[in-house]
């Protein structure tokens, strides 16, 4: 009787640690979408949406003891408030249903976590932000993948990271598909990562990262960011960046080629394998609330750069992000060949007595475009940004944005695009 006393306090103690650490939190987001591709024939010209989304996301703390357990789960709703027949086809926001939008859609995510000392294992439903994969959430709801990630920081300075995924649900859809990247129409079931990030010093940072996805790629990818403070005259950062990407598998042969294992874009065979490398480099000077960024990307020109991207998996998963400086509203700047030239200008008003209120423009030009034909082409792109917090009152964060786009390009349709956007998160608990 005794121990059985002494077991159920266990597990009441445990309980209660498990629920005392736990929090959940309601976001909500507004989204206003509107891209108008400006010339060709090819539909669709206008994607012009508007929908509400709430995202429920659930946190427990751990059990007690030498290994501590917990579970996450996230559940999403998306609600269409406008999108006409005509402005619907192409969508990279809200699923279709025919040849319009559905009314609403839902999504829901469990992930088990196991934590010992610094090192904490996760199962389920991930949102990686590495190097070598970056979960997109440039739409109403977030992209996810599922699968299993460890990471470590038992090691002073260094903080390591691995993991395999095998499913991935878009931005979009609600439907989980196999791993792909763009123009690739089969699906691979293994992506493989890991890295290290080694902090030097509070002021310079380490990066290695490697990705493998099955059958396409293999990724590798080298970083340092660096900071150095000038005192009264401001700081200067320092990002570079290096990714090497082989074919893997099948799109290292003809055989599995021509089974639909292929990048999209030009390739120096015109056979569709990845062979590419890309490197860039970033310097931003800060003084105040001002900064200003001036940069350089440089791609091979055997292959486009690639990253997962399930674009071409007939599911309506399309849509990525990438760990690059040039990856903005309407182009990427990861053609075969190109090179190139990036200038930012942004400023934090709260150095002029508007805590909340930022803004920038980037403007970004690439030339050197490899085609099939050996002539070169060029495009260039300008994005604005402008957020602001409500930091009192009834409304306090209250967020809002615009984002608009333009881009014109001989590679692609020119287009314009602008993104209307409130966000406000309630804690639940």
């Amino acid at each position: 009787m005794t121990v059985a006393l002494c077991w159920g306090l266990v597990g009441v103690h445990a309980h209660a640690d498990f629920l005392r650490d736990s929090h959940a939190d309601m976001s909500m987001r507004n989204f206003y979408f509107n891209s108008d591709n400006r010339d060709g024939p090819a539909k669709p010209s206008m994607i012009e949406e508007w929908a509400q989304g709430f995202l429920l996301d659930y946190r427990s703390g751990y059990t007690p003891g030498v290994v501590g357990f917990g579970v996450d789960a996230m559940g999403m709703l998306g609600i269409t408030l406008d999108s006409g027949r005509g402005r619907h086809p192409g969508s990279s926001m809200i699923p279709s249903d025919g040849d319009g939008a559905v009314n609403e859609w839902s999504r829901f995510g469990a992930t088990a976590k196991l934590k010992m000392s610094e090192t904490e294992l996760r199962y389920g439903q991930l949102m990686p932000k590495i190097p070598v994969l970056v979960a997109s959430d440039g739409r109403l709801l977030p992209q996810t993948f599922q699968g299993v990630q460890i990471q470590s920081r038992e090691l002073k300075d260094f903080t390591l990271m691995g993991g395999a995924l095998d499913r991935a649900t878009g931005r979009a859809p609600t439907d989980r598909t196999g791993l792909a990247v763009s123009g690739g129409t089969q699906q691979s079931n293994r992506f493989y990562f890991a890295g290290v990030d080694y902090r030097v010093d509070k002021s310079l940072t380490l990066q290695y990262y490697t990705g493998q996805l099955e059958d396409y790629y293999t990724q590798n990818f080298l970083g340092l960011n660096h900071s150095w403070s000038l005192g009264d005259v401001g700081s200067l950062a320092t990002d570079l960046r290096y990714f090497r990407t082989r074919s893997d598998g099948a799109n290292g042969t003809a055989a599995g080629r021509s089974q639909g294992y292929v990048t999209s874009g030009y390739t120096a065979d015109g056979d569709g394998e990845v062979d590419n490398s890309l490197w860039s480099a970033a310097f931003t000077y800060r003084l105040g609330g001002h900064a200003v960024t001036l940069g350089y990307q440089d791609v091979s020109d055997n292959s486009n750069f690639v990253q997962i991207n399930q674009g071409s998996i007939d599911k309506g998963a399309g849509g990525s992000s990438l760990y690059l400086w040039t990856d903005k509203m309407l182009l990427s700047f990861t053609r075969a060949g190109e090179r190139t030239g990036f200038a930012q200008y942004a400023y934090d008003f709260a150095a002029a007595g508007v805590p909340g209120l930022k803004a920038s423009v980037m403007y970004l030009k690439g030339d050197h475009i490899q085609t099939g034909s050996g002539a070169e082409q060029s495009e260039w792109g300008r994005d604005v940004s402008l957020d602001y917090v409500v930091q009192t009152g009834t409304f306090k964060g209250v967020g809002f944005a615009w984002r608009n786009g333009m881009a014109r390009s001989e590679a692609a349709r020119n287009g314009d695009q602008n993104r209307l956007i409130v966000n406000y998160t309630l804690p639940l608990f």
